[in-house]
């Protein structure tokens, strides 16, 4: 048994603490030193530390006070809301309490007495700091789920925000989408938006109270289903575009477009029984330390990375003081076990000396500033030391400093990218509707002609209607009687002409032949 427990001790920190360690103090020939290792914090229940905005104005019920009804009796509303009496009382903070004994407490919304004026709430999460998903947000609802909602992002702290996911009892009608189910994305389209209709049906508010967004179901796959092949996923966020910017907030908003209705249509005689009450939102995640630090404390009421690697910063997002002898560069998972911590030199150290790792044969020495540069660096080099690649090019991550081949070209497709500049990676910046490496593919949508256009039609959000076929997403080839950008105008609308009773397709016809022969004839006599 105790050989057991060891043997389960041994092995714990290898399945559950992956990048853990920042540094280890070894021994080499050369003596002892600190070797560096790419490092992140552990996840943690982010509501602990979330700052929640609930708006428009008025829109927390018990101001005044109002009484409410449920779906199971909506005909016994004895039930009250009043923020002046704690007990009756459903201010925000109740979304994130603990709840004693079973008994829910939540946040509710005034109800929908005025229908049909929609029913609009936001509920906005803010951290003031860069945080990473790890798991599924899980919103719980008392009284039955929105019939129609969505969650959006923000990664500047609430100055702009993205769609992260949409939610209807029919996608099709509330956001004109599709509806799709997260386990049937692919490797592709992981971080793909959608919409699914399935926290929104109504089933009965004592059975399903939970609103989802799966990391787990995204992170599975390229983890697999039980997210053991945690290489490969580590793997795919440092390679793959956008990905790990996918799974990176710092505000979250819900915005409640309409609540649930019980199954059926509005009943305009009784609106007491259309709110919003939410109980609980756990998130879970950890900061965003760019995997330079593996602590992150609550001080000054802010989250903040307790940096290793001589970086600094709330995020650990620049190199400290007296340690700038090279760019900042966040750490890798790559590569695999320990990753590059990609820490920060000392002036004074190997790299601070006046090196030009063989980019350059000529020092000089810059008075007013009091430093030595590397003048007339070669191989597409530049910087103080040739450590920096020219722009247009970016740095090959396979080969040393000291490597003719340390630069590569960029290469940016002139037609699909915004200049011919690329980031560390080797991405360019695309133009709208463009993607790839090297900005010469589109993106779903689009399609490529000397450039990325919007689709007129495709097969799945732009359908051609009354029978159009699409032709190379570029126009809706129509049937007879039929015109616009997606057939959806009948002729007969606009020409009565082309109605019934008048002149039928074949008559048409032949008054087009007979305008060619007159043509053709005319051709003749000017011969």
């Amino acid at each position: 048994m105790l050989y057991l427990l060891a043997l389960l001790l041994h092995r714990l920190p290898l399945a559950m603490g992956q990048y853990d360690i920042c540094k280890s103090w070894v021994t080499t020939d050369d003596g002892p030193s600190w070797e560096f290792y790419a490092c992140q914090p552990k996840a943690m229940r982010m509501k602990d530390y979330v700052t929640v905005r609930v708006d428009p104005a008025g829109i927390t019920c018990g101001d005044p006070p109002e009484r409410f009804c449920t779906h199971e009796n909506p005909y016994l509303c004895s039930d009250e809301c009043d923020a002046s009496n704690p007990d009756l009382a459903h201010p925000p903070k109740l979304m994130f309490d603990s709840e004693d004994e079973g008994l829910a407490t939540y946040w509710q919304s005034v109800t929908w007495r005025r229908y049909p004026e929609p029913l609009l709430a936001n509920i906005t999460l803010s951290w003031n700091k860069s945080i990473e998903l790890t798991d599924d947000i899980v919103i719980t609802f008392e009284y039955g789920r929105p019939t129609i909602m969505m969650l959006e992002k923000s990664l500047d702290n609430g100055r702009t925000w993205h769609p992260y996911q949409y939610y209807a009892d029919d996608c099709m009608e509330a956001f004109s989408m599709p509806a799709r189910r997260v386990r049937d994305l692919s490797t592709t389209s992981a971080n793909r938006v959608l919409c699914t209709e399935e926290y929104s049906r109504w089933v009965g508010s004592k059975k399903e109270k939970t609103v989802r967004f799966e990391v787990r179901d995204r992170f599975a796959i390229f983890a697999g289903p039980d997210l053991k092949n945690m290489d490969n996923l580590y793997t795919r966020l440092e390679s793959a575009k956008g990905l790990k910017d996918f799974f990176t907030v710092t505000d979250l908003r819900m915005r409640l477009l309409r609540p649930a209705l019980g199954g059926t249509y509005v009943q305009r005689e009784n609106l007491y029984k259309y709110f919003y009450a939410v109980s609980n939102i756990e998130v879970t995640g950890r900061c965003k330390c760019n995997l330079h630090a593996n602590l992150c404390t609550f001080k000054e009421g802010s989250l903040q990375c307790e940096c290793e690697h001589n970086t600094t910063g709330q995020d650990c997002g620049k190199c400290k003081k007296n340690f700038r002898s090279r760019s900042w560069r966040a750490g890798s998972y790559l590569p695999l076990p320990n990753g590059s911590p990609n820490a920060c030199a000392a002036a004074g150290s190997a790299f601070g000396n006046c090196e030009c790792y063989g980019h350059s044969n000529r020092c000089s020495y810059i008075d007013f500033l009091n430093v030595v540069t590397c003048v007339s660096c070669k191989h597409n080099t530049r910087g103080q030391h040739c450590q920096h690649c020219r722009l247009g090019f970016y740095r090959n991550s396979s080969a040393e400093l000291d490597d003719e081949n340390v630069c590569i070209e960029c290469n940016c497709n002139q037609i699909g990218s915004l200049h011919d500049r690329c980031n560390e990676t080797g991405y360019c910046e695309c133009k709208e509707g463009a993607t790839g490496p090297k900005c010469d593919d589109c993106l779903p949508n689009y399609y490529w002609r000397q450039g990325c256009f919007p689709n007129v039609c495709d097969e799945e959000l732009l359908l051609c209607q009354n029978g159009g076929t699409c032709y190379q997403n570029q126009r809706c080839v129509c049937p007879v009687g039929f015109k616009g950008v997606l057939c959806q105008q009948s002729r007969c609308e606009v020409d009565k002409k082309d109605c019934d009773g008048a002149p039928s397709a074949r008559a048409g016809l032949g008054t087009v032949l007979l305008g060619v022969l007159v043509l053709q004839l005319r051709g003749f006599v000017d011969l």
